[in-house]
């Protein structure tokens, strides 16, 4: 049966008891898909090793499923405004599964990127989506307390995803592939639990038009400055005309879709947002989150494997720091945000903390203390933790709810475009550096190489001892590089949170209809 027809300033309130049965679907969609990441992150390693891939080759398993999640967020969130966000996610979650089952079947390094990116594009939706359907169910106000459960959830995932796929990867009756087929039983029951729980308001519009092109020469743009960015200075020089063709064209496509954007009907990524002040600084402080996010997990399960020579279950458990320092600052931090409706001083505050921790992590090397960088990693946490979820909740509480889909997802856009550039730099800077590293070693002792063309330096097992050494020592001396880079970036983000317009949150779902409204728009429940 239809709900009443409803206007956008009172769509309708939900009960705690509703709002809790309507979020357990959607944690648990997030939990999936956050947990496929990170299950990957330290059990990365061993697959490039075992597929006998390249330290590129890594770094674009993880770069291609953030670019197609990247690519793939604006359309999500503006499908959201204009069809039900519950098939939505949905369709979202049946992507990931089918994408999870390509990955668990691939024979080779080629074949496991291409499947990852369209498992991103799955992922992609189910993050931004679980935002936007989020927004629709409760005002800015009382979001706070419910970011906490998502913060929680979030950690949860995160501290169990490194953990379970350390255990997966050890377990010689499981192997590796079962880190992407062991999430697809609990994305099935995501299904069956969001059709029970979740009903949304869907606001019926004709004539919507979404721009596919705008969303295609955005994604093309991104991708010709991630590939310039993985193969320059190791395949052609920084000034080089290659650099030149590819960073131009990067520049031209991304130029012509913000033209693009900027006259169509429906833009996948609304420029009359983006140039809101508080939207603005918090696209900038999203994209130093989302390099911590991403390239904290990433690189730091590599530097305890390759660079410390610990296995991937105890380079789960060592991860457990940093991701007990993000439950443990988004609950509070919400919970503190809804009681005060003040959301400006927790963004700044974590943003501080966040490039606090990446100082204490820019001096890492191959026998830091595992003492130190626990405490390190716990500040990046808890720096993500009070930053991440909050600089969109402070984007939604400018919007009106016919544009929280685009909004959210916008915001979701670049924190993920953060992470993926960041992961792309980053990777190919400690690529460099440990390539320079080696050889010089190498060199030392009248050795060419490690140990023929066709054996990866991931492939520890397949090294001699002494090689092994010196890839452990590469690893573990170049990581503190990337992450005093990774410093200098989240110092952008914490300019961008003082910059921002101190706002009270808002009590209601919608922005008040103004007097000069627009007719009212139908309503339904699905």
């Amino acid at each position: 049966m239809s709900a009443p027809t409803i206007t956008r300033s009172e769509p309708g309130a939900m009960t705690h008891r509703e709002i809790l049965e309507a979020l357990s679907g959607l944690l648990l969609v997030l939990f999936v898909a956050m947990s496929s990441s990170t299950i990957v992150s330290t059990a990365l390693p061993r697959i490039i090793g075992d597929l006998n891939g390249s330290q590129t080759q890594y770094t674009w398993v993880v770069t291609a499923t953030l670019l197609t999640a990247t690519a793939s967020t604006p359309i999500w969130g503006k499908l959201a405004d204009l069809y039900s966000k519950k098939t939505l996610v949905q369709i979202s979650i049946v992507v990931f599964v089918l994408g999870s089952i390509l990955a668990g079947i691939t024979q080779n390094t080629e074949q496991l990127i291409a499947a990852r990116a369209f498992q991103g594009l799955g992922m992609g939706g189910v993050q931004a989506l679980v935002q936007v359907a989020i927004a629709a169910m409760i005002p800015p106000r009382e979001r706070g307390r419910y970011n906490g459960y998502l913060g929680g959830v979030m950690g949860l995932a995160t501290v169990a995803g490194p953990l379970l796929g350390g255990v997966i990867v050890d377990t010689d009756a499981l192997g590796w592939r079962w880190c992407f087929f062991i999430g697809i039983p609990l994305a099935l029951v995501s299904l069956v639990v969001l059709q029970k729980t979740l009903h949304l308001p869907v606001i019926r519009r004709s004539n919507v038009k979404i721009d596919y092109l705008g969303a295609t020469l955005i994604a093309a743009g991104v991708s010709v400055i991630l590939v310039w960015v993985s193969f320059v200075d190791s395949s052609f020089a920084w000034i080089s005309w290659q650099s030149f063709v590819m960073v131009g064209a990067g520049v031209a496509l991304l130029a012509l879709a913000t033209w693009v954007e900027s006259r169509a009907a429906e833009p996948v990524v609304p420029l009359s947002i983006v140039r809101q002040r508080t939207t603005a600084l918090s696209i900038l402080g999203s994209l130093a989150v989302g390099m911590a996010m991403f390239g904290g997990a990433v690189f730091l399960g590599q530097y305890f494997q390759i660079g410390r020579g610990y296995s991937p279950t105890e380079a789960g458990l060592l991860t457990i720091p940093m991701m007990f320092g993000l439950a443990l600052a988004s609950t509070i931090a919400g919970r503190l945000i809804t009681r005060s409706g003040n959301i400006k001083p927790y963004v700044v505050a974590g943003t501080i903390i966040l490039v606090a921790g990446f100082a204490g992590l820019s001096f890492l090397d191959h026998d830091t203390p595992l003492w130190y960088v626990g405490i390190a990693m716990f500040l990046v946490g808890a720096g993500v933790g009070m930053s991440m979820q909050n600089l969109v909740l402070a984007v939604q509480n400018t919007v009106s709810l016919k544009d929280i889909g685009a909004a959210s997802s916008t915001v979701a856009f670049f924190r993920s475009l953060g992470g993926t550039i960041g992961v792309s730099v980053l990777g190919a800077v400690l690529a460099h550096r440990v390539s320079d590293s080696m050889t010089d070693q190498l060199a030392a002792i009248g050795v060419q190489s490690t140990g023929g063309g066709d054996v990866s330096p991931l492939n520890l097992g397949s090294l001699p001892p002494a090689i092994q050494h010196i890839v452990r020592v590469s690893y573990g001396d170049a990581t503190g590089h990337i992450f005093l880079i990774s410093m200098g970036i989240a110092v952008v983000g914490v300019i961008a949170a003082i910059m921002m317009k101190p706002a009270k949150l808002r009590s209601t779902v919608d922005l008040a209809a103004p007097k000069t409204d627009e007719p009212k728009l139908a309503v339904t429940s699905k």
